[in-house]
């Protein structure tokens, strides 16, 4: 930078004279200026960076006033003197800016960093946002582990939403199926910001699945469910219901070397059906998603019991292996009315090659009355277990499929969810993580 403001000066000096010369070195000072601007660091950076940028100005200025007609010189001795003072005035000007710019620009970069950082975790983008909070992926200082972040943004943060994320973390934090989202660590900042670690996922989801790969082979399915009702079964001998169990919260990802492994999400409307707990999700209120929704939990959805997770299993299921939903309307009422009173179709009449067995138990699952579906999801698990008709879904075929079809999908889904967020700082009050821990 320096050597182009004093090449700058040299040339202007030589081809256009004195004055054009001294107008041309302050207009490069800016360029000095810019620099701060563009690439900002610390103060310090900043006042000797500039320094360096304007000292050649101020050396040029006087040898080649020096070098001026004699006929000049005689009239005025102390040219060069003054052309070098007033190159340096200027210069001390730009070397001010530039570090107050600085300065400015930093601090300012530096709050935004120091506010991503939370606890011993630094927030890098976020990648999904829910009914209760906006999902980020995070790396942890020490561990160097990638790790997803939920949290629950403050005006969101009212005492009945705040119960209700304490109580998602803390169910959930009792389940340890292998199937089931892993919980790390939980707590709140002192600004009022809940969050908790969870084990971050590099999948897909299966409504993402669905939407890039269409209907699934009928043993991908059964493996899929399977999965699914063994991570269900755990939650509900602990006396939890999902209650939002749909494609968007179940994923597929890759772990311990083995893929199509389904992780459980998002339990955010959970409930404990085997105690008398508050009902932090609200009473007489329509919880869920449509499309997935027990015909029990539109009409008393402060009765449901773990069967209607069982309904909504049999609804992804259905929408795994035909790629429709197994209800559709313009609106929800519509929806739910044929929730509440309209028959199915059979997915074999919407696909082909439709194993009779599983067709049979998607169909058991989504009837109308509790007391006709499987009563447990190890039912569920056991009768995919017998289905011997259809081929297991192999280790090789699952790679075969992810080496074709993963990269692609979970490169599209980022491209739709990747916001930048910038890097801030967020210390953790223990003190108040404690108590809620408590």
């Amino acid at each position: 930078l320096g050597a182009m403001c004093t090449y700058s000066v040299v040339l202007s000096l030589h081809a256009k004279g004195y004055e054009s010369g001294l107008v041309l070195a302050l207009i490069t000072l800016c360029h000095v200026i810019s620099r701060a601007v563009i690439v900002p660091g610390s103060a310090g950076r900043a006042l000797w960076l500039s320094s360096l940028g304007c000292l050649p100005m101020v050396v040029a200025g006087y040898y080649i006033a020096s070098a001026m007609p004699q006929a000049a010189l005689a009239q005025n001795p102390l040219l060069p003197v003054i052309s070098a003072l007033y190159l340096l005035l200027w210069g001390v000007v730009t070397v001010a800016i530039s570090r107050l710019t600085a300065r400015i620009i930093y601090g300012l970069s530096q709050k935004v960093r120091d506010a991503s950082q939370l606890g011993q975790y630094t927030i890098e983008e976020k990648i999904g946002e829910g009914g209760m909070g906006t999902v980020y992926r995070a790396r942890h200082a020490l561990l160097r582990r990638p790790t997803a972040i939920k949290l629950l943004p403050k005006e969101r943060a009212g005492e009945h939403s705040l119960q209700r994320f304490e109580r998602e973390v803390q169910l959930t934090s009792q389940l340890s199926h292998p199937n089931t989202i892993a919980i790390y660590d939980y707590g709140h900042t002192p600004d009022g910001i809940f969050y908790y670690a969870m084990e971050y996922l590099d999948g897909v989801t299966l409504d993402e699945l669905i939407a890039h790969d269409g209907p699934q082979p009928a043993e991908r399915v059964i493996h899929v469910l399977s999965q699914l009702s063994g991570a269900l079964q755990e939650a509900h001998q602990l006396g939890l219901i999902h209650r939002d169990v749909k494609p968007a919260n179940i994923m597929l990802c890759s772990r311990g070397g083995q893929p199509d492994q389904v992780k459980v999400l998002d339990f955010g409307l959970v409930k404990e059906f085997k105690s008398d707990a508050a009902n932090l999700s609200g009473q007489n209120t329509l919880l869920g998603t449509p499309l997935y929704l027990a015909p029990e939990a539109i009409t008393n959805p402060d009765g449901v019991d773990h069967r209607a997770d069982l309904y909504a299993l049999g609804a992804v299921g259905y929408e795994l292996l035909t790629g429709s939903s197994v209800f559709a309307g313009a609106t929800v009422v519509e929806i739910c009315i044929k929730h509440l009173h309209e028959q199915p179709l059979p997915p074999s009449q919407r696909q082909h090659d439709v194993p009779p067995a599983l067709e049979q138990l998607l169909m058991a699952c989504l009837s109308k009355v509790p007391a006709e579906r499987p009563q447990t999801a190890r039912e569920v698990q056991q009768v995919l277990a017998a289905i011997t008709s259809v081929p297991s879904w192999s280790t090789a075929r699952a790679e075969a499929w992810w080496g074709q079809h993963g990269q692609r999908i979970r490169e599209q889904v980022k491209s739709r969810v990747r916001a930048s967020t910038p890097h801030r700082t967020l210390a953790v009050d223990f003190g108040s993580r404690s108590a809620v821990a408590g």
